[in-house]
């Protein structure tokens, strides 16, 4: 029941979010939208935020459940498990720039290290402090140009594989590497 509540108030967030601005947007409006019991909802997700953590674990399932062939490199892991989750993002990319837009660049960032920490765990590779900043920074990045991408997302994987590769050299400079 609690995973169907959350689920339920993650796509009416999205949309909310999709048909008007997300300031508007109230916990109640979500529950309502959801069709789940206000106290039941706040019970399980307290804020907007809350809710957004509940949606970004969804998408983080995305890019835990890759599959990689017997010793494929950290490169081409890190760029399947980020596209992974990129792809279960594109059908709600309106209203996740909608939301982005209306939450801030800060308040969206917050996010981000737990988004990288999932790519790289994904991975297989451990997340360490340099590598968690550095994927954190490779993220920020990918989604700004995923965001402005419409298509094929051939922009976005471009910057995703072009980033990785400036990550892994300045890993192995401060002897951090993959």
């Amino acid at each position: 029941m609690t995973d169907e509540i959350l689920d339920r108030a993650a796509d009416a967030a999205l949309a909310l979010a999709a048909d008007k601005p997300w300031p508007q947007v109230s916990l109640r409006d979500i529950a309502l939208k959801a069709e789940v019991p206000f106290a039941d909802l706040y019970a399980l997700a307290n804020s907007k935020h809350a809710v957004l953590d509940c949606l970004s674990t969804r998408f983080d399932r995305a890019a835990l459940g890759v599959d990689y062939p017997e010793g494929s490199a950290a490169h081409d892991r890190l760029f399947d498990a980020a596209m992974a989750r990129l792809e279960a993002m594109e059908p709600h990319r309106a209203a996740l720039i909608a939301i982005a837009r209306g939450e801030g660049p800060l308040v969206s960032a917050t996010r981000f290290p737990r988004i990288a920490r999932a790519v790289l765990e994904a991975a297989g590779v451990e997340a360490t402090a340099p590598r968690l900043l550095a994927m954190t920074a490779v993220w920020a990045r990918v989604v700004q140009v995923w965001r402005d991408d419409e298509g094929a997302l051939n922009r976005t994987m471009a910057e995703l594989d072009k980033r990785l590769k400036q990550m892994a050299e300045q890993l192995k400079k401060i002897g951090a590497g993959l």
